[in-house]
């Protein structure tokens, strides 16, 4: 009798036939996550081009400028530099003798005119010596004229009669001077201006040469500048000048009264001197100026606004108008539509920029007369940008600008 025996599966068999249905399934799974992942790729790309051609069909957007168009005007050469003020006379008024403050009659801020007594000094000794001392002169000239009428009949000698010529005279002399010395006692003004600030009160003791307070002649001024000697032969006496001062909101203007006859040997420097009108007084001796000097003839540039303006690492640029191209598209054309390239836009231009004046710039190239250029808006502008010209408020464009409170 034959058994039919079977063998029973081993261990690692029956781990292959669980494996293999996880396998599948693990690399269905896969499968699907990488297909899902290409949609989604594919889905990305299909947008960023489709987004791209929108952005391309659209065009650009058009950005609001202002703008104005290039002029040849005419412009005064100038030096500029810094100066001071300087009154036309000026001094620190003292005694020339010690004495007490009897009376004081100016004012702090006051107008004087030349020879007005502003203080007086406790005189009456000095009064009392002179009184004494003129009928000491008046004594010795009845002696001189007495002994004149003696020596016509030769009653005395002539020398006794030139003694008594020479003690009237001595006399005569400190008449004169006790007179003086009572004068200095009245502090008078040495010429017209205007008084400091007077701190001198009656019954205080001064002493020689001690400062009073100070007197101001300030119409006009003088203006004291430096000019490099590169200069020289651009500065003429008589040559008118400009003045500016910080913190006062007006022109003033003179001419050059003076040039020093040398250079500083330290800075190389001219010392020059210009008087300037004064009329309102406010020019003020110390005031720290701004100066400009006419130099030669008047010369024509073209001019823009300082606005108009922008820089970049190859030097100064302006944004030029310009008239776009007509012709629309194809796509255009078939449509019969108006849909065309904007009528204007904006082109970059290199220039080179010269002197300024107020809010104005001179260009010496780059640039015609009649182009228009912006004159604001330029940070979100480049070449081939859409324009619209906006010009109800447009930028300063003054020779001589002010300030302007709010």
């Amino acid at each position: 009798m034959i058994m039919n025996m079977t063998t029973p599966p081993t261990d690692s068999s029956s781990n292959k036939l669980s494996k293999s249905p996880m396998r599948k399934r693990m690399i269905i799974m896969l499968a699907s996550v990488g297909i899902l992942m290409g949609l989604i790729i594919a889905f990305n790309v299909f947008k960023g081009i489709m987004i791209k051609k929108y952005i391309a069909g659209a065009g650009i957007p058009p950005q609001t400028v202002t703008s104005i168009q290039a002029e040849s005007l005419l412009w005064q050469p100038q030096l500029t530099t810094v100066g001071n003020v300087r009154a036309f006379r000026g001094v620190e008024l003292g005694t020339e003798v010690t004495g007490l403050v009897k009376e004081v009659f100016v004012k702090s801020g006051q107008e004087v005119k030349k020879g007005d007594l502003l203080i007086e000094l406790s005189q009456d000794a000095d009064r009392a010596q002179l009184q004494a001392l003129q009928a000491q002169a008046e004594l010795a000239r009845v002696i001189s004229e007495r002994d004149k009428a003696q020596l016509a009949i030769n009653a005395i000698s002539k020398n006794a009669y030139d003694s008594s010529q020479a003690d009237y005279k001595a006399k005569l002399a400190q008449v004169a001077q006790q007179t003086a010395l009572v004068e200095k006692k009245n502090l008078r003004a040495p010429f017209s201006g205007k008084v400091g600030i007077v701190s001198i009160n009656p019954g205080q003791y001064i002493n020689t040469g001690e400062k009073l307070f100070t007197i101001q002649t300030v119409d006009p001024v003088y203006i004291d500048f430096t000019m490099a000697q590169t200069t020289s032969e651009n500065i003429k006496v008589g040559q008118v000048v400009h003045v500016k001062a910080e913190g006062i909101n007006q022109d003033f203007s003179g001419k050059i009264t003076a040039i020093s006859p040398k250079v500083d040997s330290n800075s190389r420097n001219i010392q020059i001197e210009a008087l300037v009108t004064n009329a309102n007084k406010k020019l003020l001796p110390g005031m720290f100026t701004n100066v400009k000097i006419e130099s030669g003839e008047k010369v024509k540039y073209i001019t823009i606004p300082n606005t108009s303006i922008a820089y970049n690492p190859y030097g100064a640029m302006v944004y030029v108008v310009k008239r776009a191209e007509e012709p629309t598209s194809d796509s255009a054309k078939d449509k019969g539509t108006a849909d065309s390239a904007p009528k204007l836009v904006a082109q970059q231009i290199l220039v080179t920029t010269g002197p300024t004046r107020g809010d104005q710039v001179a260009i010496l190239t780059g640039l015609a007369v009649g182009d228009e250029v912006v004159t604001s808006g330029q940070l979100k502008l480049n070449t081939g940008t859409p324009l619209i010209i906006n010009n109800s408020v447009i930028p300063a464009n003054n020779i001589n600008p002010t300030p302007q409170e709010k």
